[in-house]
């Protein structure tokens, strides 16, 4: 029996590539990102989705809702698929980010960095998978939507291709891409990685 997880990054909201956003409240979808959401919400009208969990961020909400909407579901929230506390980072423009020498580690060895106040990478994928696994007990022979956060989604791919959590700025997850991937008893293969639909 296996289990087919759908790794959906939040749509586009006006801070992206400007300012590290974490887990601050009232980041909220842009007109782009609403769009996205839409043609999202198209995108899985074909598939046979039995649950869709959402990380609580309201960017995440925002684009599990019309997903959940077209589905004929309710998308309920998870905290093992929140964004990565990144402590006192969180709200901080990427140039103010620039200047400290905390920040420089943490993006050359995620394996052995951590957000002042936050958490590791590590500790964001042990809690993805942990999740996941038990929404594989839940939904096996079923297909599963996971709403979550561009670094969350790279930490389970990254696990999922064995690779090391170091590696994960070899992978892009585009603001409403979609990574795919099978999960069951035997192992896991990974499908399909940042699959973008043009809103």
């Amino acid at each position: 029996m296996s289990t087919t997880f759908f790794l959906v990054r939040h749509a586009a909201h006006d801070r992206v590539g400007t300012v590290l956003c974490g887990r601050m409240p009232g980041v909220r979808l842009g007109e782009l990102g609403r769009a996205q959401a839409r043609v999202l919400a198209q995108r899985f009208e074909s598939e046979n989705v039995v649950s869709i969990h959402t990380s609580p961020l309201e960017r995440a909400v925002e684009t599990a809702s019309p997903i959940a909407a077209s589905l004929g579901r309710v998308a309920e929230p998870s905290d093992d698929i929140i964004e990565i506390d990144f402590g006192a980072w969180s709200g901080k423009t990427f140039d103010m980010l620039s200047d400290d020498e905390r920040w420089r580690a943490w993006n050359s060895s995620r394996s052995t960095s951590r957000p002042p106040g936050g958490e590791t990478m590590l500790e964001a994928q042990a809690r993805i998978i942990h999740g996941m696994e038990r929404l594989r007990s839940l939904h096996a022979e079923g297909s599963v939507i996971l709403v979550s956060h561009s670094d969350v989604i790279k930490a389970a791919l990254l696990y999922h291709l064995g690779m090391p959590i170091d590696s994960y700025g070899r992978l892009e997850i585009s603001p409403a891409s979609i990574s795919t991937l099978v999960v069951g008893d035997w192992g896991s293969k990974v499908l399909r990685i940042n699959e973008v639909i043009a809103a």
